[in-house]
């Protein structure tokens, strides 16, 4: 099947233009450490045979202690802003950042919860159906590098086994010096490497490897999403076992014989494309909060 998808909206800007594959941020604690894209995705890509890849969206959830510049960090990559006047995220919000990955037209739906334990059990539900978590901490506060660990747990409850990227982000990087920050980040390697996580320092107030960072996200997922969609195509295949013959019909249906009959067995196998996923994200460029204290809409799919 190939892709004939054409991006939507308006065009992706030059920041968000993928042609290679983002390289990690340390090798001692990185999912992947290949420097290029998988073979099969790449040539996927070169002959825009990447099925609904391009109509879908990826869904991104960032956890953590309060304060630790969860919406910060978002806001600097969405936004390109950084907001020193605090205001604690209520429940839930979410942003959708659109990318063009080697040719095709990728988006990530980034949701950001809240940090405050009243709306913990709340905001749980938004972890479902996630491929990526991002679980926050601060740098300069090592006890929220701790706290990562129920976080983690809490967001993987929700999901299947091994269905979700792993990410540990420390962030305020440029509040610490460079031997405090080294020894900071020593720690949360080990920590990373523990939970099967990628590491990344950022700084949301300078932008330091936000932008490294949310493309290496995106260039993960991207990747997965075509291997998965190759690979279900490839096994919705019909499956004809030794000496069967598959004949088109006259209708357009066909059949199956064994050339040792004599006459044409009447059951007709009837092939038919299996049907895309369609998206049912719920999305709203900007952002979308969800006010837990009043009405609240239909949690997302």
């Amino acid at each position: 099947m190939r892709s004939s998808v054409m991006p939507l909206g308006p065009t992706v800007s030059r920041d968000r233009v993928i042609t290679s594959f983002p390289k990690w941020y340390t090798p001692a604690a990185c999912l992947q450490l290949r420097e290029h894209f998988h073979g099969q995705v790449s040539a996927a890509c070169q002959h825009r045979n990447t099925g609904t890849v391009g109509l879908k969206l990826s869904k991104v959830v960032v956890v953590g202690d309060l304060y630790v510049g969860k919406t910060s960090l978002i806001h600097r990559f969405c936004r390109n802003v950084f907001d020193r006047d605090y205001k604690a995220t209520i429940g839930v919000d979410f942003e959708m950042e659109r990318f063009e990955v080697a040719g095709i037209p990728f988006s990530l739906q980034i949701w950001d919860t809240a940090g405050q334990e009243k709306f913990k059990c709340i905001a749980s539900a938004y972890y479902r159906g996630a491929q990526v978590i991002i679980t926050a901490f601060d740098l300069t506060d090592m006890q929220t590098l701790e706290h990562t660990r129920q976080w983690l747990e809490d967001a993987l409850r929700e999901n299947e086994p091994g269905a979700c990227f792993l990410f540990l982000v420390g962030t305020k990087k440029d509040l610490l010096s460079g031997a405090a920050c080294k020894q900071a980040e020593a720690e949360a390697v080990r920590l990373a490497n523990e939970m099967q996580a990628e590491y990344w320092s950022v700084s949301a107030k300078t932008g330091e490897n936000v932008k490294a960072f949310f493309s290496r996200v995106a260039a993960l997922a991207f990747e997965r999403s075509v291997l998965q969609d190759l690979e279900r195509r490839s096994s919705a295949r019909p499956q004809v076992g030794d000496g069967d013959i598959i004949r088109t019909c006259r209708d357009g249906g066909t059949s199956t014989r064994d050339p040792g009959q004599q006459e044409a067995l009447q059951p007709r196998l009837l092939l038919a494309e299996p049907a895309s996923e369609a998206s049912t994200a719920c999305m709203r460029v900007g952002g979308a909060s969800r006010d837990l204290e009043g009405d609240m809409e239909h949690p997302p799919c």
